[in-house]
């Protein structure tokens, strides 16, 4: 009923079919992002929204490591409202810069995982496996540091929309498609904003 809801048509643009889910998840993911840009506590409570949107949206396309990864931003979002918020009430959570060895951590971390769930994507027979599992690991990574407020997720995330404009696009979500477009934008806007913040 509610992935029959999130699938209809709402409207079209430009002669492409735009969905309930996919309109949804525009207008949450752009005033998640947003929020994240300002360094808005709000932008988890936005986020858990979107996620469960978009949750629902790529598992209807066999994005399934996609959909799974709702299913986590869902958690991490919780964990980073609760951060934000714990450090909100005596300081701000700082924007730091991660360290040498935690880049080669969580880049070997996220390869490994990469592969593992490519593999996996493949024997569920989902859609697009090794970029589905791209999106995904490199998205946990970006969020891992989102909750501890470090410029290095600003990179993270830009690599995630550039993996994911192509991909949605190729699975008919052209407005999903866009919104990566938009988010590419925003999370070079982020990155500006929280170096000036950086501490050193």
């Amino acid at each position: 009923m509610i992935l029959q809801l999130l699938a209809s048509t709402v409207t079209t643009v430009w002669g492409m079919a735009v969905s309930w889910g996919d309109l949804i998840g525009f207008v949450t993911g752009l005033l998640c992002v947003y929020l994240t840009v300002r360094g808005s506590i709000w932008n988890f409570p936005t986020g858990i929204v979107n996620s469960l949107v978009l949750g629902l949206v790529f598992f209807h396309q066999r994005l399934f490591s996609d959909a799974s990864l709702q299913v986590v931003f869902i958690v991490l979002s919780i964990q980073g409202w609760w951060l934000w918020a714990r450090r909100g009430a005596s300081e701000d959570l700082r924007v730091t810069r991660s360290n040498g060895g935690e880049w080669v951590g969580l880049v070997v971390l996220t390869g490994a995982v990469w592969f593992v769930l490519w593999k996996l994507m493949v024997l569920v027979k989902g859609a697009a496996p090794p970029l589905d599992a791209l999106v995904t690991c490199m998205s946990l990574s970006a969020q891992w540091l989102l909750n501890r407020k470090k410029l290095d997720s600003w990179y993270w995330w830009i690599a995630v929309d550039l993996v994911s404009v192509p991909l949605y696009w190729s699975r008919g979500l052209y407005l999903i498609s866009l919104l990566y477009l938009v988010f590419l934008a925003l999370c070079v806007s982020g990155f500006v904003a929280w170096r000036r913040k950086l501490v050193a």
